[in-house]
């Protein structure tokens, strides 16, 4: 059993979305980034970087308990504990990698960035959002480019794809019409229509918007374990 800590977010999405095509059985856990609980220290145990999302596999390597943080990170070892969705193939393992790594410190960092200074920055600053969104449409059409060429970003079907639909899927945020992207647009629909991905995306979606959480839900969201990184 694998315990997700996970908010609703692009972020949190490719982990969900990971544990729900790889069909390993997982307990939620909120942490309500809204609310402040990233910052719990029971949390600070499992990731030093007080970020969603984290998991704690029980069955990790030796049958003990395993925390883990960083999503890429997260990704690759589930893709190896099960054998999906990353290449054994070392050319085709690289790219992959290459472009799951391109999520990370391109498209991730970018569009986070973009997405606050429209949506979030308590003054609007248009050298800001002009450098972010000319940065998100710059990655798109990169995408674009890998896509024309490719039907997905790694060859077949990856944790690359997981790791980057989330994001792309709020386009409209950032100004970015998929009328000019044809590529990324049959991309986006063919990740879209997969069921595991739009249970990954349903996953706390509703509690979301339900409130903040209890006090009590809060006491109890780590349960009687303390984990130590090793």
């Amino acid at each position: 059993m694998i315990d997700l800590y996970y908010w609703p977010t692009a972020n949190g999405h490719k982990v969900s979305i990971a544990l729900e095509e790889m069909g390993l059985p997982y307990t939620v856990i909120p942490i309500n980034i809204g609310q402040g609980d990233q910052f719990q220290e029971r949390f600070l145990a499992i990731t030093p970087n007080h970020r969603i999302p984290a998991i704690v596999d029980q069955d990790g390597p030796d049958g003990e308990p395993y925390p883990l943080f960083e999503s890429a990170a997260i990704l690759i070892y589930l893709a190896e504990k099960t054998g999906m969705f990353l290449p054994s193939d070392a050319a085709a393992r690289f790219r992959c990698l290459e472009w799951l790594m391109f999520q990370m410190g391109g498209v991730g960092p970018m569009f986070g960035q973009a997405n606050h200074f429209i949506s979030y920055a308590p003054e609007r600053i248009p050298y800001a959002v002009e450098r972010y969104t000319n940065e998100v449409g710059r990655l798109f059409n990169v995408l674009e480019k890998r896509l024309d060429q490719s039907e997905y970003l790694g060859g077949d079907y990856s944790i690359a794809d997981m790791a980057t639909y989330p994001w792309c899927r709020l386009h409209e945020r950032y100004g970015v019409e998929l009328e000019q992207l044809p590529a990324v647009d049959r991309w986006m629909q063919a990740c879209g229509a997969r069921p595991a991905v739009e249970r990954g995306l349903a996953v706390l979606a509703e509690r979301r918007r339900s409130g903040p959480i209890t006090d009590e839900e809060r006491e109890n969201m780590f349960g009687s374990t303390q984990y130590q990184r090793r």
